[in-house]
């Protein structure tokens, strides 16, 4: 069965049988109609993938896995905070009337600094440094940039991921302030687990540990039920994953370099409300 499966489980549980509840405090989250947003919430989780075992996808039910690579890809290869350069429509509700969310994700990684080897962004500074420094602990990205944060459509959720060489492993740490565990849980470990697959292609390195931290790991007192449901239902094997091994440039990635097979999973669960 899925290791992934089991970890989301058991997350899961932590979160209901043993998280606090903000019911009835000052939640800047709200529903549609306007209703507040409640959760319950753990505070500090931390889940390790081995991606050296398998590609971590749920099968609880299925993870859009191309869907969540466009979005990695227009943050880390296009560095653009123009909803329509993204194939889904998922950032709409932050879009700006200029079609921006703002100076938010992309737009960080987009900005140039002044490096030991050179001008460069952040992600031409992490490739440079995995081909050519993978000894280095500095190899990281940071999006959350006060500076600009009251220009942005969102303050970043998945704000930094940490990179480390270990023989001929390449490892991550994904740091999050925030998550939404029903809607983005999976979603944004499946699309940081490709980028560790791409990266580590790219920079001659086998696939490592991704491990992914959460502060305040959540589950909206409108997902319970559903979540309840969903981690009930059976598990099976994780899917196959590989990519192109043609491609040899990080920017020269699409998500039809993606090869996915033996995906099998539950039935997908429709019309989530989602908290905004």
């Amino acid at each position: 069965m899925s290791k992934a499966d089991k970890l989301f489980v058991d997350m899961c549980n932590k979160v209901l049988n043993e998280g606090y509840s903000t019911e009835g405090q000052d939640v800047r989250a709200h529903w549609a109609d306007g209703s507040p947003a409640y959760t319950i919430k753990t505070f500090g989780v931390v889940n390790r993938y081995d991606l050296s075992e398998e590609f971590p996808a749920i099968t609880l039910r299925p993870t859009a896995i191309k869907s969540c690579v466009d979005e990695l890809l227009w943050i880390w290869q296009k560095k653009s905070n123009r909803v329509a350069d993204l194939h889904s429509h998922i950032w709409d509700e932050w879009a700006d009337e200029n079609g921006t969310i703002g100076k938010a994700y992309g737009y960080q990684l987009g900005l140039k600094y002044k490096f030991a080897q050179g001008v460069m962004d952040q992600v031409d500074n992490v490739i440079w440094q995995l081909k050519n420094k993978p000894s280095s602990r500095r190899i990281l990205t940071n999006i959350y940039n006060f500076a600009d944060l009251s220009e942005m459509g969102l303050e970043p959720c998945a704000y930094s991921m940490t990179f480390n060489v270990t023989g001929d492993k390449l490892n991550a740490i994904l740091n999050q302030r925030s998550q939404d565990i029903l809607t983005a849980n999976n979603w944004n470990v499946v699309q940081y687990s490709v980028l560790v697959y791409m990266l580590a292609q790219v920079c001659g390195y086998k696939p490592g540990e991704l491990i992914h931290v959460i502060s305040d790991a959540h589950i909206y007192d409108k997902h319970i039920p559903v979540v309840e449901e969903m981690i009930k239902r059976p598990q099976y094997p994780a899917p196959k994953f590989r990519l192109n091994p043609d491609v040899k440039d990080f920017y020269d990635f699409t998500t039809d370099d993606i090869i996915i097979e033996d995906y099998k999973t539950n039935p997908q669960i429709k019309n989530i409300p989602v908290a905004i």
